[in-house]
């Protein structure tokens, strides 16, 4: 397969993105479907009687986040030298590799704590598997998309990471309807977590004939060591230290309020509706979490008139604003429509991040670092605010301390803002409109980016 970057055009662009996409989406499940499933597994890992058995199991969730910056830096560095495609390749199959181990993992009462060693292991290595995909991905469906459509294209990045949610949503939604809870606790997990190692050789397969979207000629020079700089680490910390800040800061809060409303958030709606309708529960996170996959392409599309910066701005407000009432009206419903009106409501406000969240950080770095700039900051400020949100809602929650989560969340979110508001423009030219390999300087359109590449 050559790794000559064929012409854009708007049909090999799509058909990119859903090759692209498609890896995203089966890796995501594999996240997702350890918190979807996590009430029911959790009593084969830990004692059902330790009343903490909750708060070990998001804290597992928490600490796979450590592995997301060392993940982003191997798969960053080896996309920069080796191209997009075959990273890509690689964190998918590393990651259903782990999803059919957890499905096989022995449960404790076999196996003692070796059971819970071994859930530990497996979703470290997903964490940085993940760390890799995510900055690839990015980098990849961002320079895939041809312009004046990228915002739409890259918006599918989202698409597939929501639609993972979706996805495990659906598939305990099957369950729940056929199969008794003691039979989901007993096995029915096993065979959620399987479906994500079958799924990525789907994906391997359509991954064949995807196009490489870096040329022969910067791949060909970065393994023979005439390009140094590509994915190096030093070269990102040196020479692209302020736009990694940048990165940084515009995932802060946008990560903050992605785990706060569509992981929280439907994590609420179980535990209120669980004991007297689980069905309702898991319909309402369903549907919710559809409408929020469908905006994205709307977002998207939106910011490619608009800009990226107006719909940054319209999250950061509206996060500011909405998440006290979120987090304080959505335990309080016993009405199944109020608590699907709460969430959609916050995953209007939080599409002004994910849909276009993707190329505007693939927007601040040039080709030989971007794939490598991209997951490294990506994964540093998830790792330290996205990550962590379930577990520090789930403590402040028994402790009664809700309304400092609710103050340390808005208070990310209102730094992100800052940001959006002073550092990010609406205008001008970025390193995606810049590159040889791509084409020659574009008319100018609406985009988000600190400034004109030098």
């Amino acid at each position: 397969m050559s790794t000559t970057q064929p012409s854009p055009t708007l049909r090999r662009s799509i058909s990119n993105t859903l090759k692209g996409s498609a890896g995203n989406l089966v890796e995501w499940y594999d996240v997702y479907v350890y918190s979807v499933f996590s009430t029911y597994f959790e009593s084969q890992f830990f004692d059902e009687g330790d009343a903490n058995s909750r708060l070990y199991v998001w804290a597992i969730f928490a600490v796979t986040f450590l592995m997301r910056p060392v993940g982003s830096w191997f798969f960053g560095r080896f996309a920069d030298r080796h191209g997009r495609r075959r990273a890509l390749n690689a964190s998918v199959a590393l990651m259903a590799s782990c999803s059919a181990l957890i499905a096989l993992t022995p449960t404790a009462v076999t196996i003692g704590a070796g059971a819970v060693v071994i859930l530990v292991a497996a979703r470290l290595l997903q964490g940085f598997a993940t760390g890799g995909e995510y900055g690839t991905s990015a980098t990849y469906m961002s320079e895939t998309a041809i312009d004046g459509h990228r915002g739409f294209l890259s918006s599918f990045h989202y698409v597939t990471l929501v639609g993972g949610h979706v996805l495990a949503q659906t598939t305990l939604m099957m369950m729940v309807l056929t199969m008794t809870p003691e039979a989901i606790s007993a096995w029915g997990w096993r065979l959620a977590f399987g479906i994500g190692g079958v799924g990525a050789l789907v994906v391997l397969w359509l991954r064949r004939s995807m196009d490489e979207s870096l040329t022969t000629a910067t791949i060909d020079a970065a393994r023979v060591g005439q390009a140094a700089k590509s994915g190096s680490m030093r070269e990102l910390l040196v020479h692209q230290w302020r736009p990694l800040l940048l990165c940084f800061l515009v995932t802060a809060g946008g990560t903050l309020a992605f785990y706060t409303y569509s992981v929280t958030g439907p994590s609420i709606v179980k535990a209120s509706f669980a004991a007297g309708d689980v069905i309702a529960s898991t319909v309402i996170n369903l549907v919710a979490l559809t409408i929020l996959m469908l905006l994205q392409p709307l977002g998207g599309w939106i910011s490619d008139r608009v800009g990226r910066k107006t719909l940054l701005v319209f999250f950061g407000i509206g996060g500011v604003l909405y998440t006290w009432y979120f987090l304080t009206a959505l335990p309080q419903q016993t009405n199944p429509f109020s608590a699907f009106c709460i969430l959609v409501v916050g995953f209007i406000i939080l599409t002004g991040y994910t849909s276009i969240n993707a190329v505007v950080k693939a927007e601040l770095f040039p080709t030989h670092i971007r794939a490598l700039g991209v997951g490294f900051g990506y994964a540093l400020s998830n790792s330290a605010f996205g990550g962590t949100a379930p577990l520090l809602y789930q403590a402040s929650s028994e402790n009664g301390q809700i309304p400092l989560f609710i103050g340390y969340v808005t208070t990310v979110i209102a730094m992100s803002l800052f940001v959006y508001i002073f550092f990010l423009k609406n205008t001008g030219a970025n390193w995606l409109d810049n590159e040889n390999h791509l084409r020659s300087v574009m008319p100018a359109t609406r985009r988000c980016g600190p400034s004109q590449p030098s």
